[in-house]
């Protein structure tokens, strides 16, 4: 059984101060925001921006990662966009001549999919969750005209396609040297958020149930209590001890648990002491966050989030 131990310091340490949303591109010789990094042996991610998506992050602002098992790679997220994909696929083959076998989707969202068209036409397949592929089949639509609008000529090629092969019970595969769960733990995040679990290393690229440098959005129809049940639950029976994130560095699950799990249940109290004294909406948004305000986007996100959460907690 293969453990590894060793992941760098500075990323298993990386806190908010490792992350700017101020930082425009990190790899000006690629479309990816940042060039790959090993974090363990063989497993890699392209860290994108903390920032929303922009012109000069190409949209590239969620981890894009992948695994050399030995007997093909998989991939985890096909990126924002067709160019997206390849670029990614550019940099796997500077580690490997070894073929791309698989492509996960973590999500419905447009930067977990859109790629799709890339890979399908290189004849990979594409897996996502069934709940994922219906929410990115409502709203690829919507997702192709903001990338359009922010990424200009950098869509081009990108046509909305959803995944040739969805799951909703647990797959487990073996290949080369890995063996690999795709899971669904439970709710988060949003509808067929996956994990993908490598239980001999002990490490999880964890897709949107977990955040550590940027604020987490809470999307109108999020069960936060849900969340936090999945958070305590299986992914707590898990436990991993190497975290790469949505979004952000890989880290340790301590930290995502501080700025995931404590967030929500910070929130969610900070909300219910509102309602107790007969708060209403408007006054919602201005519920203490403070301890926060490090958290890249929480400018963008901090007041969104307490109104959804009311909206949510309002009849619980």
């Amino acid at each position: 059984m293969m453990r590894f131990l060793a992941l760098p310091a500075a990323l298993l340490l990386a806190t908010p101060l490792f992350a700017s949303e101020d930082i425009a591109d990190q790899y000006p010789q690629s479309l990816l925001y940042s060039k790959p990094v090993e974090v363990i042996p063989h497993v890699f991610t392209a860290i994108g921006a903390t920032a929303p998506p922009t012109y000069d992050n190409a949209g590239h602002n969620n981890n894009l990662s992948f695994i050399i098992t030995g007997d093909g790679v998989i991939v985890v997220n096909s990126g924002a966009s067709y160019l997206l994909a390849r670029a990614l696929h550019d940099e796997i083959k500077i580690q490997t001549d070894q073929p791309v076998k698989l492509v996960i989707n973590e999500n419905g969202q447009g930067h977990a999919m859109l790629g799709n068209n890339y890979w399908i036409e290189q004849g990979v397949p594409v897996l996502a969750h069934a709940d994922a592929a219906t929410e990115f089949a409502d709203s690829a639509g919507q997702s192709l005209t903001a990338l359009k609008s922010y990424a200009r000529e950098n869509a081009t090629g990108t046509e909305p396609m959803g995944p040739t092969d969805t799951f909703t019970d647990p797959r487990d595969i073996t290949m080369g040297d890995f063996r690999v769960e795709i899971l669904h733990l439970g709710p988060a995040h949003s509808p067929g958020d996956t994990q993908v679990w490598l239980p001999d290393q002990g490490l999880m690229i964890a897709g949107d149930i977990a955040f550590h440098e940027r604020m987490p959005p809470i999307f109108e129809g999020t069960c936060t209590l849900c969340w936090i049940e999945t958070w305590e639950g299986p992914l707590t029976d898990l436990s991993p001890t190497y975290i790469i994130p949505g979004h952000g560095h890989p880290t340790n699950f301590a930290q995502v648990t501080r700025y995931t799990r404590d967030y929500l249940v910070h929130l969610r109290g900070e909300i219910a002491k509102h309602l107790d004294v007969g708060g209403d909406l408007a006054g919602a948004y201005y519920v203490d966050q403070s301890a926060y305000t490090l958290l890249d986007t929480f400018e963008e996100l901090a007041t969104k989030n307490a109104g959804v959460v009311f909206t949510e907690m309002e009849f619980e």
